[in-house]
């Protein structure tokens, strides 16, 4: 098989599948409970991804459970394609804020727009950093010091958007 190729999503779906074979729907609930911190996928990417990593041999199909909810296992190839990934250089990230881009264009927003935009993003940056620090103590707790420094990641993301929150002009 030639040298596979793999993006960011289906590095995620085959270093999700080292713990054991899982459908559509679980990869997603392992995915926003292990990641999601940091990382997000949706229920359409994933469902897209994994027919194309088992056309790939990635990844094999196994016996069809309940309401025809497909499992699907690593195999020897995806381990390869993984570890090759992982070994790839991750490149730049891109930011893609919301948010941020309102502000940029907080000249067309009433005082009370941008207020409300800023309550609701300091409300949902507050629950996110409860929660992220929570994951960080657990993974700590269970020896996860690889999970525990991604989850650090999320932790200082919510701080920093809650610091700049507060400077954020409103007129």
């Amino acid at each position: 098989m030639a040298d596979v190729r793999i993006n960011p999503t289906a590095a995620a779906l085959l270093g999700l599948l080292h713990e054991g074979p899982m459908t559509g729907g679980q990869l997603m609930a392992a995915a926003e409970r292990q990641l999601g911190a940091y990382w997000s996928m949706t229920r359409s990417q994933v469902y897209r991804e994994l027919p194309v990593l088992a056309e790939q041999g990635l990844v094999r199909l196994g016996k069809p459970g309940p309401r025809s909810s497909q499992p699907y296992a690593i195999t020897a190839a995806g381990k390869r394609a993984f570890l090759k990934w992982l070994a790839d250089a991750p490149g730049r990230d891109s930011v893609r804020n919301p948010i941020a881009l309102r502000v940029a264009f907080g000249g067309h927003h009433t005082a009370e727009q941008l207020k409300t935009v800023y309550a609701d993003a300091s409300e949902h940056h507050t629950e996110a950093l409860a929660a992220a620090r929570e994951q960080a103590r657990e993974a700590k707790k269970n020896g996860d010091t690889f999970g525990a420094a991604a989850l650090e990641f999320a932790v200082s993301y919510h701080k920093a958007a809650l610091s700049w929150l507060k400077t954020a002009p409103v007129s």
